[in-house]
Parts: C-alpha cells; sequence; structure tokens
C-alpha cells in the first residue's frame, strides 16, 4: 500500500498548492497531512469518520477516539483527548479506557463528563458551550453543535454539545462536532483549518455545509462524518464543488477506507 504524506505551508503569508485527491486514490493510507504553521508543525491523521489524531507543538490530540485503543496504536499516545458529545460514533468509555495513560488530560461536553468512570472523571474537565479551557498554554474555545431542522432536534439539542476551535500560535482549528450550519458556526473568524461535518439525517448535507464554510472562510477543510443512515451520504467532491472557490482548499482524509 503506498504511503504518501502531504505538507501545506499554512502561516497567513504564506501560499500552498493542494492536489484534491480523486475518489479512488483516497483509499491509500496516508503518513498524515503537515501544516507548516507559526507554531510549529501540526500533523493531521484522519482514523475514521469523526475520529483524528494531531500531532502538535502542544502535544497529541486525539479527537472522539472510538473503536477500541488498537486502532490507535500507530499513533504517539494521547496528551488531550476531546470528545464533542456522547453519541457512540464519537465516544466510548472502553476506548478512552485504554488510551488514556498517566498525564492523558480530556476536555469534554458536561453531558460526557457525568458518563464517564470516576477513575477517568479524575483526568477531565467539563466546558459547556461559550467557555474557554487551558492546555499546555492553549486557549479552546467550547462552540455550540446542535440541530436547527425540527426534526432533527433530538439528535443535538441546543446546548448540550460542543465544537471546538483550538488556538495554537497563528493558528485557529475549528472541529465542528455533529451540529447543522447554525449561526455560531457563520460567526466563526479567522479560522486556518476547519473539520466539518456532513450527514443525514443527523447534520446537515453537503450544500448546507458548504454555504457555512463558505461565510467563515478558513484557509483549509476537511469534510468528514459525511456517511449516515437511509442514504444520508454527502458527497466531499460535491461539497468541494458546491464550495466553489480556490481561497478555500477542500482536503479529503481517509476517513473510510
Amino acid at each position: 500500500m503506498t504511503v504518501t504524506r502531504r505538507t501545506f505551508l499554512a502561516s497567513a503569508a504564506a501560499t500552498a498548492t493542494i492536489t484534491i485527491l480523486p475518489f479512488e486514490a483516497r483509499t491509500e493510507a496516508t503518513a498524515g497531512d503537515v501544516f507548516e504553521t507559526p507554531a510549529g508543525p501540526i500533523t493531521v491523521h484522519p482514523v475514521a469518520h469523526a475520529s483524528f489524531v494531531m500531532e502538535t507543538p502542544k502535544g497529541t490530540i486525539y479527537v472522539d477516539p472510538v473503536g477500541g485503543a488498537g486502532r490507535y496504536s500507530a499513533y504517539p499516545a494521547a496528551d488531550l483527548i476531546m470528545i464533542t458529545h456522547q453519541h457512540g460514533d464519537h465516544f466510548d468509555a472502553g476506548t478512552l479506557a485504554g488510551l488514556v495513560q498517566e498525564g492523558t488530560q480530556i476536555i469534554t461536553n458536561p453531558a460526557v463528563f457525568a458518563l464517564l468512570p470516576d477513575g477517568l472523571k479524575a483526568q477531565a474537565r467539563e466546558i459547556a458551550n461559550g467557555d474557554v479551557a487551558d492546555f499546555a498554554n492553549m486557549n479552546i474555545e467550547a462552540i455550540p453543535a446542535y440541530n436547527l431542522t425540527e426534526e432533527r432536534l433530538t439528535f443535538h439539542p441546543p446546548g448540550r454539545d460542543n465544537g471546538y476551535v483550538l488556538n495554537f500560535e497563528g493558528f485557529r482549528v475549528y472541529i465542528s462536532g455533529d451540529t447543522e450550519d447554525i449561526p455560531e458556526m457563520r460567526e466563526l473568524s479567522d479560522i486556518d483549518l476547519a473539520f466539518v461535518c456532513m450527514n443525514l439525517p443527523f447534520t446537515m448535507d453537503a450544500n448546507a455545509a458548504a454555504s457555512a464554510v463558505s461565510e467563515f472562510a478558513p484557509r483549509f477543510v476537511y469534510p468528514y462524518h459525511y456517511r449516515g443512515r437511509d442514504g444520508g451520504t454527502q458527497d466531499p467532491e460535491a461539497f468541494a464543488k458546491r464550495l466553489g472557490t480556490a481561497e478555500i482548499e477542500v482536503l479529503y482524509g481517509d476517513w473510510y477506507g
């Protein structure tokens, strides 16, 4: 299997050329996408669906790890684990127990914090929508993540779940969690890298995701979490076409390889 590694210049003054891989090429394993930032290199490893790993100057950060600890054996141990909400494709206590080591920190929304075993709670912090946490002298903002459409409100009700913004020096990363194209997403500014969900019936379709992304205009965006149920899978290529601007680079991770 071919291993590829892509490096992107991501400082405000830099320009970058990124190749959008054809669909058949996305089954290749990657060694991670490297973003050269003012803070230092940040390497993104898509794992599956909503789960990914970032190697950063602040430490190794896992986002919504599920599927068993063995799935993460190829990556450095987690310094920080971030959880957006309690659905099974985002939170699994057994996976967490296998990943958390001495010194690992957990940041999560209050609903997941309440579900953590006592041993994991001792290494966890809960932050609600609008709160800010500190990790290694870096601010992490809890951004609301919720449904707007009436028939979808039971999936992600307002006020419960988190997205996150990580504020590295000169480089801001937005993680949407499960959400529709809410005003709080559209109002984001100065985002360099975004991970934006799109699947039905749980979140939004590719058109709504592209509309929201075009408004807050990150430098780079990964469409992720795009397989749903009952025909709810969204096409990341359709998302890219709908976005229709070369100023926002669309990146394709191997989320479902």
